[in-house]
C-alpha cells in the first residue's frame, strides 16, 4: 500500500474531525492536505498507528486555524454561520443515532463558537468520535483530568443537548415542504402554523449578498420578513430538497446557478430556525458536492 492509499482510507474521518472543529469545509479540506504533506514526509518507523498519528495532527493544525479565524469573524460583515455540508452521502460519517446528526447540525457548530479552542477539541473528539480521556490528553498533551475539566466546561456552555434532538426525519422534510410552499405563496396562516413563536432567521452574506445583517427573532418578525420578499421567491428562483448538516434544507437556485443554502432546526415540532448561508464563498463545497453527484 502506497503512502497516499494509506491516507485516503483516514482522510473522510480526517476531514470531518476538522470541520467539527473549524465550521468551515474550506479550510477543513486545506488542513486534511496539510496532514498529507506531513504525513508524507514524516519517518514511518515513528508511526505506529497511523490513524491516531493523523488525528493528533489534524487537531492541532486546526486549533491553530481556528485561533485566527476567530480574529477574522471579529470582523465578519453580519451574521457568521458554518459552511454547510451535503450530508447524505456520508461527507461527515453515518448517523445512526440523534446524537450523531446534531453534533453537524448548524445549531451545534454555532454553539460550539461560545467554546474556547481547547474545549472545542475536547468535546469533538468526545462526543463526536467517542475518544476517552486518556486518549484526548494524549492528542492535545494534556493531563486527563485536565481533558475531564474542559469537557465539563464545554457542555456547560452549549447546553443540554437532550432539548435539540427532535423531529422524525420524514416530519422535518413535511415542515419544510409546508414552510417553503407557504412562503412562495404568500401563505401567512400556513406560515404562523408551522414556525415556533420563537423562531429565528439568520442569514450569512457576508457582505457579498444581499441578507438580514442581524437575525430576525420572533415568529411574527419572520413572517414579515417572508412576506416581503415572497414575489422575489416566486419568480425565477427553485428551491430543492437536501440533507444539509445533518437535518431538513434547502439549495437555492437562480437558473443554474446555486445561490444558497437553508438549513431548518426543527424544536416541538415546528421550525424554530431558519439559516441562510447566501455568501458566495461559502457555497463552493455544496457545489463541489453536487457536481461530483
Amino acid at each position: 500500500m502506497t503512502i497516499a492509499d494509506e491516507f485516503e482510507a483516514h482522510r473522510p474521518r480526517l476531514f470531518g474531525l476538522a470541520y467539527r472543529l473549524l465550521g468551515s469545509a474550506a479550510e477543513a479540506e486545506d488542513t486534511v492536505q496539510d496532514a498529507y504533506l506531513r504525513f508524507d514526509a514524516a519517518e514511518r518507523t515513528g508511526i505506529e498507528h497511523p490513524g491516531a498519528w493523523l488525528a493528533k495532527v489534524v487537531t492541532n493544525l486546526s486549533l491553530t486555524r481556528l485561533t485566527s479565524a476567530r480574529v477574522r469573524r471579529e470582523q465578519y460583515v453580519g451574521t457568521w454561520l458554518p459552511e454547510p455540508v451535503i450530508t447524505a452521502d456520508g461527507t461527515l460519517g453515518p448517523f445512526e443515532s440523534a446524537e450523531q446528526r446534531d453534533a453537524v447540525s448548524m445549531a451545534m457548530l454555532v454553539l460550539l463558537e461560545r467554546l474556547t479552542p481547547a474545549e472545542r477539541a475536547v468535546y469533538v473528539l468526545r462526543e463526536a468520535f467517542a475518544y476517552g480521556h486518556r486518549e484526548i490528553a494524549g492528542v492535545l498533551d494534556l493531563t486527563e483530568a485536565n481533558s475531564r475539566q474542559l469537557y465539563r466546561r464545554a457542555l456547560q456552555r452549549v447546553g443540554d443537548p437532550d432539548s435539540r434532538f427532535d423531529a422524525r426525519p420524514e416530519h422535518q422534510e413535511e415542515l419544510v415542504a409546508s414552510f417553503i410552499t407557504a412562503a412562495r405563496e404568500g401563505d401567512l396562516a400556513t406560515l404562523e402554523k408551522v414556525l415556533a413563536t420563537d423562531a429565528t432567521w439568520w442569514a450569512d452574506g457576508g457582505g457579498k449578498a444581499n441578507a438580514t445583517r442581524r437575525p430576525i427573532e420572533g415568529r411574527d418578525k419572520v413572517v414579515r420578513l417572508l412576506m416581503g420578499v415572497s414575489e422575489r421567491w416566486t419568480t425565477g428562483l427553485e428551491f430543492t430538497p437536501a440533507e444539509i448538516n445533518g437535518t431538513s434544507g434547502l439549495t437555492v437556485w437562480a437558473g443554474d446557478a446555486l445561490i444558497g443554502v437553508l438549513s431548518f432546526e426543527v424544536r416541538g415540532g415546528l421550525i424554530g430556525e431558519v439559516r441562510a448561508v447566501v455568501n458566495p464563498e461559502k457555497l463552493g463545497f455544496v457545489r463541489g458536492q453536487l457536481a461530483g453527484a
